[in-house]
């Protein structure tokens, strides 16, 4: 999930301690009761949970501009037809909307990484973590799903309220080879020019993050994992998560000072992180 901020990753209020890194066990993880769930973004109280957590100077989307952006994909989908979504994620293990079928597929000009920086949901301001997006270049391997017709915008309005309720993620329609041939399909690529967009980061790195930092939803490490084994249950191994992966179990805190001491730090504005992405594919 992604949710804007404006101008750097400590503006979140805390929402969750420390001591939380490990933590989380599948997408129910919450203890601040911040859950993903077809009810709670049904009803709506979902989004009402994050503006309450949210620090003033976190701008969310309202509900009338997280339909308009909606809409607006609509208008460029042909009206009476099914809708597919790309899901490369946590889509693939939670997606929290009905659909009709769900197959492998695969991306081309798009790869997963770690490139969104999160001060919340799965980081803390103290201890931000990662989340993936779509960055350009390579290609991905992914779940897509199909929302029939009738069904289509009030499903894909959940997405939306997952989704878009900020702007780290651009919405756009893709191209998605499956074994029944290409489809169009919508998913969620990385803003660039998002403050969160922390460019690209050495595997290193990125794994220090992944390894210490959790927050409401649960831990970066379960993530990864949890994409991972999501992957394996569609016959395919990626192996830049699977690099980082032992990466990251290399790196497995040992205690809060332990921790600490080896705490990274996310600056987007860093010139040493670079903007221009190397484009690493994904197997």
């Amino acid at each position: 999930m992604s949710i804007e901020s404006k101008e750097t990753l400590s503006l979140l209020a805390p929402v969750a301690g420390a001591d939380m890194a490990g933590a989380g066990e599948g997408p129910e993880f919450g203890r601040t009761g911040l859950r993903i769930t077809r009810e709670g973004l049904r009803d709506g109280s979902m989004l009402a949970r994050l503006r309450a957590l949210a620090h003033p100077k976190l701008e969310i989307r309202s509900d009338a501009e997280i339909e308009a952006s909606l809409d607006a994909m609509l208008a460029e989908h042909t009206s009476g037809s099914d809708a597919f979504v790309f899901g490369y994620g946590s889509l693939m293990w939670n997606p929290a909307f009905l659909f009709a079928a769900q197959q492998l597929g695969t991306l081309s000009g798009w790869h997963r990484r770690f490139c969104l920086g999160m001060p919340f949901g799965r980081g803390t301001p103290e201890r931000p973590g990662l989340m993936m997006a779509l960055d350009s270049g390579g290609s991905c391997h992914g779940m897509v799903f199909r929302i029939s017709a009738a069904q289509a915008r009030d499903e894909l309005l959940l997405v939306w309220r997952r989704e878009m309720a900020g702007t780290a993620y651009r919405a756009r329609w893709v191209n998605v080879r499956t074994a029944q041939g290409v489809v169009r399909a919508v998913t969620f690529v990385i803003n660039r020019a998002h403050p969160r967009y922390v460019g690209t980061l050495e595997e290193r790195a990125t794994a220090d993050i992944i390894a210490h930092a959790a927050g409401p939803l649960g831990s970066c490490a379960a993530y990864l994992q949890q994409t991972m084994h999501a992957l394996h249950a569609l016959g395919v191994t990626d192996r830049s998560l699977e690099r980082l992966a032992a990466e990251v179990a290399r790196r497995k805190p040992s205690g809060r000072r332990a921790a600490a001491a080896r705490r990274p730090r996310i600056r987007p504005s860093d010139p040493g992180s670079a903007r221009a992405c190397g484009c690493p594919r994904t197997e």
